[in-house]
């Protein structure tokens, strides 16, 4: 699996630049797809949401080749899954996109909170729709859920009102094509975290960071000793986890905000609305129109 363009930056996703070629079977014959996520738990290194696509008329071979939800079989039995997927292009195919920690932090602490369960939809919606731009003639949708499986159903089902949508639990143990989708997506992320390279100058030269969960003693031991007290977290760790924010707020450099809206600071500051007036006109001085219309004057004197 090619996965440079994203290696070049982590700091960005990787929408679709990670994919099969898509045959002509798969183009003109109904095709049942699958989606399918891996690394939405850990704190460290990416997410990455997995599609997996093939004929309606395949769906007994696809369950001869034995397929079964990634997170119950080894590294080996997943990299040997994906490459007996890759040897039957001619009946199926793929696309992963890979969300970095970066762009996951950012999103759920941006101003307009992201959660994880909208960026989830969010990824699988695209996925479906680059299927579809490929020409893949998708007629069936399987997905594990994320959030309330009836609400997320019938979003997508909103979106792709001509195709049969199935949201489920533990869609990636029921359907043979959700599984393929899983192991997509797991030997995806497995290559992201093994071939990481870190940008930032951390003392450790080998980190032992692992199954990235914030529960492991490994990856517990590495946050602590990868953190930086001005600078927190290198890149390959998600700073939004409470794991990582806990850390930050405990032994990192507290640091004391302005505020703008300080009267004492903002004292003789311009108004926006002062920007608008005519540089020689005073406004206190300026008579109301009922005045200057009626041609009014103060007097002075009598």
């Amino acid at each position: 699996m090619d996965q440079l363009q994203y290696e070049a930056n982590r700091s960005k996703n990787c929408l679709n630049l990670i994919e099969s070629s898509v045959s002509e079977r798969l183009q003109s014959e109904p095709c049942w797809l699958g989606v399918d996520e891996a690394g939405r738990g850990p704190v460290l290194g990416p997410m990455v949401y997995g599609i997996c696509f093939s004929p309606i008329a395949d769906k007994e071979k696809l369950t001869e080749l034995k397929f079964a939800d990634s997170k119950t079989l080894s590294e080996e039995q997943r990299e040997s899954l994906f490459s007996q997927i890759n040897e039957s292009l001619h009946m199926l195919g793929w696309m992963v996109e890979i969300l970095s920690p970066t762009y996951i932090s950012t999103s759920m602490l941006s101003r307009e909170k992201y959660n994880l369960n909208a960026l989830s939809h969010d990824c699988a919606i695209r996925l479906i729709q680059q299927a579809l731009n490929r020409g893949v003639n998708v007629s069936e949708v399987y997905v594990d859920t994320v959030g309330d499986a009836t609400k997320y159903q019938a979003k997508l089902q909103d979106i792709f009102p001509n195709i049969s949508i199935t949201v489920s639990k533990k869609a990636d143990s029921l359907f043979p094509i959700v599984s393929a989708a899983s192991i997509c997506a797991k030997v995806a992320r497995d290559q992201a975290v093994k071939n990481w390279k870190f940008q930032e100058n951390i003392s450790l030269e080998e980190p032992d960071y692992g199954s990235g969960y914030p529960g492991d003693p490994k990856t517990k031991k590495f946050l602590e000793e990868s953190f930086d007290k001005v600078f927190g977290f290198p890149s390959f760790v998600r700073y939004s986890w409470s794991t990582a924010s806990q850390i930050i707020d405990k032994k990192g450099v507290s640091v004391l905000w302005e505020d703008d809206d300080d009267e004492n600071e903002n004292k003789g500051t311009p108004t926006l609305t002062q920007f608008f007036n005519k540089k020689d006109c005073k406004p206190e001085l300026v008579r109301n129109r009922f005045f200057t219309q009626r041609q009014l004057h103060h007097v002075t004197s009598l």
